[in-house]
């Protein structure tokens, strides 16, 4: 995957890099939504930083460094890389995070595991068992979990390694008028002994020490008709 990066001056600069530019790329949907809000706040929109005010130190300080759409990182066992909406660089003070954003109207956070290893290969299974000890979550866990939000937060981890910074984070900004999938989410932080609530942050740590956050953060409903 390619290291040079080009600036967005606008909202459409991002559809080229969606996965299928034409179908993803429509009005009311997370792609082109979360592209118009977060190009206009050229930064943390005005949610974002509320919940990073209301969660105190050290994200009351919380500055993005570099906002990067649609970043792949890759992972072993398959060719595909996972693609965050958002890939995230910040700092406060000087300590560092490593955020992925993961915007959301209706669509589910895909298949759930059980279903995505229903044809069954190699490749999965290493992929799986690197997510499994990436994550520090029992190997055992509940095959229900949404595949997805396994991935974007092991993406947040390894992009944290990769630029040393010692906390990772996965935020759902959430467009749905009702918050759609929030129990799929919850489950998921359910493998880390954590309870979330809508537009608040929860916390753990990986077995490496590594700070571990999770934030659903309701967006502003206005950029769905962008």
């Amino acid at each position: 995957m390619s290291v040079i990066y080009l600036p967005a001056n606008k909202p459409e600069d991002w559809q080229p890099l969606l996965g299928d530019p034409l179908k993803h790329w429509r009005t009311g949907y997370s792609a082109k939504t979360l592209a118009y809000c977060w190009q206009e706040a050229n930064g943390f929109p005005r949610e974002v930083k509320t919940v990073f005010l209301n969660a105190g130190k050290p994200f009351d300080t919380l500055i993005p460094l570099i906002i990067l759409p649609e970043h792949k990182v890759s992972l072993p066992g398959r060719s595909t890389a996972s693609q965050s909406d958002l890939w995230i660089l910040a700092k406060s003070g000087r300590v560092l995070f490593s955020i992925t954003v993961e915007g959301k109207v209706s669509e589910s956070f895909n298949k759930p595991v059980s279903e995505w290893l229903l044809k069954d290969t190699k490749g999965k299974q290493d992929r799986l068992e690197f997510l499994i000890k990436t994550l520090g979550i029992s190997d055992n866990f509940d095959r229900s979990i949404r595949y997805q939000l396994l991935h974007r937060t092991a993406s947040a981890i390894l992009e944290a390694e990769r630029f040393l910074a010692s906390h990772a984070m996965m935020i759902v900004h959430s467009f749905s008028s009702s918050d759609k999938w929030f129990e799929d989410y919850a489950k998921f932080l359910g493998l880390f002994g954590l309870i979330p609530e809508i537009n608040s942050v929860v916390s753990a740590k990986t077995p490496l020490g590594l700070h571990l956050h999770f934030a659903w953060i309701h967006g502003d409903e206005e950029y769905l008709k962008k």
